[in-house]
């Protein structure tokens, strides 16, 4: 029968297994379908937020997340004369979450770490070297067609297989949204800008009309983004040349920094048409992409399978109807569009803020949303995601 089939996972970064995770806590069956030979070492996302750390603490992660990573009890907003806008303190939230900080951990700890708990539990198979091209909803199940032909049947799929989900568009759903005509550009250096940045915090965004950045500190490195003109060639950016005229910027009279990594990529804003068709759900960034400015693309992407792994679990037992996964899709997508993409859009749009009326407007809301309890209580609600999952929870 179709519902003793496992559910199809494509893809094993975090949000494929923190789907896994919640649903075969709940006794579902999955199978994991990864492209590459073994689980992805690449850095990507590295912050989670307040909720998502309640969420993986129920998972049974969040204890060796937190000791792998760095715990960020302040953000900040400041200026590229060094001085500072807004100093944001998360332990305000302590009245509504268990960690009232943000945790800049690399995400591929946490695949890792949910794979060590998965191991351990009856129901959970992850296949690697298993590309998945082509997915089909047959009506009571759905069958999965890997690069080498092979099929694979399932009761339900969850494409967590990226912003160029094979799953996606299989199943043909829309990728709304834009491009951003800049990239972005990542550099990473072991050396400690809080030597040189008095009360630096480990989080902290610079704002400026011709080039704002990010410090971001993860083990081991500090994290810089900036943005690239349209104009400048993807060669031309990735030089070292290039990377020392940004590092020269942050500080002046240094930029000698060593640059263990160095990425480049385009930033888009888009949200697929809906997360289900179906018996094919979406969930990550198959589901929805943004720019990585308050880290909100992978904790969407946890929110995400957290919400649909209750849901679905519950609908694969026979408990609740099918239409249940339409509620997956109206509340996640829902607070995408109106928290997440807004958000990070006006995020980029503040520290980039051309005219001086722009400029003034924000260094005045944020001055004054930090030096008021009551105001950063209800500004870090927001950025930190809690307030996006509250109106998720009231769509019905």
């Amino acid at each position: 029968m179709a519902e003793l089939k496992p559910v199809l996972i494509a893809g094993a970064g975090p949000v494929g297994l923190v789907a896994a995770a919640s649903l075969v806590r709940r006794g579902v069956p999955v199978t994991v379908l990864e492209a590459g030979a073994e689980l992805s070492g690449e850095m990507r996302g590295s912050t989670f937020h307040a909720p998502t750390l309640d969420m993986l603490e129920a998972l049974g992660a969040a204890e060796a997340m937190i000791a792998q990573g760095i715990v960020a009890p302040r953000m900040q907003y400041r200026s590229r004369d060094q001085g500072v806008i807004a100093d944001f303190d998360f332990g305000v939230l302590a009245d509504v979450t268990r960690h009232p900080y943000r945790l800049q951990c690399e995400q591929f700890k946490l695949t890792r770490i949910l794979h060590g708990l998965l191991l351990e539990q009856p129901g959970f198979a992850l296949r690697f070297g298993a590309q998945v091209t082509g997915c089909s909803d047959q009506g009571d199940h759905v069958v999965a067609t890997l690069d080498d032909g092979t099929r694979i049947e399932g009761s339900y799929a969850i494409g967590a297989d990226g912003a160029r989900s094979a799953v996606r568009k299989a199943a043909a759903i829309e990728f709304e949204g834009f491009t951003w005509p800049e990239r972005f550009l990542v550099l990473s250096t072991p050396f400690d800008f809080a030597t040189l940045i008095p009360d630096l915090a480990d989080v902290s965004y610079y704002a400026d009309p011709e080039e704002w950045f990010f410090l971001l500190k993860v083990p081991g490195v500090w994290r810089a983004m900036f943005p690239v003109p349209a104009e400048v060639p993807d060669e031309v950016t990735l030089t070292e040349e290039f990377g020392r005229a940004r590092f020269g910027r942050i500080i002046a009279g240094r930029d000698d920094y060593p640059t263990r990594h160095r990425t480049l990529y385009r930033v888009h804003q888009r949200v697929a048409k809906t997360y289900r068709q179906g018996r094919i759900l979406l969930a990550g960034d198959a589901a929805h992409i943004n720019n990585p400015l308050g880290g909100m693309g992978l904790n969407g992407g946890v929110h995400d399978a957290v919400n649909l792994g209750e849901k679905l679990a519950a609908v694969w037992h026979g408990e609740a109807p099918a239409a249940l996964l339409d509620l997956y899709d109206r509340q996640r997508r829902g607070v995408t569009v109106e928290h997440v993409q807004r958000q990070t859009i006006a995020n980029k749009q503040n520290l980039e803020a051309k005219t001086p009326e722009a400029q003034q407007a924000f260094r005045e809301r944020m001055a004054e949303a930090a030096g008021d309890p009551a105001k950063a209580h209800a500004y870090l609600l927001g950025v930190s995601m809690i307030n996006s999952l509250r109106r998720a929870a009231e769509i019905v």
